[in-house]
């Protein structure tokens, strides 16, 4: 079975990125602040992506982690059950 996302949701995650991270970008251009605290929010919100991608990240690694650890235990009670049926 295979799960894959089909192209317009791919796009609209992809345009809401972009949206997400120009209104950012227009946010600090417009605030009324100096370039030290323009870069500090710069810098905090390019973290802040970052961080979020890494988290998504290693929640999907740790769903398929587990999934295969499930399959895997499937797979052990199956063949149990084979081999009690057996003798």
């Amino acid at each position: 079975m295979s799960n894959h996302d089909s192209p317009s949701w791919i796009l609209f995650n992809w345009a809401s990125f972009a949206i997400a991270l120009l209104m950012a970008v227009i946010g600090i251009w417009l605030v009324d602040a100096n370039v030290w605290m323009k870069g500090y929010l710069a810098m905090s919100m390019l973290l802040l992506v970052n961080a979020s991608i890494s988290l998504t990240k290693t929640i999907r690694d740790q769903h398929e982690i587990q999934k295969l650890h499930n399959r895997i235990d499937d797979a052990r009670t199956e063949r149990l059950l084979k081999e009690t049926e057996l003798a």
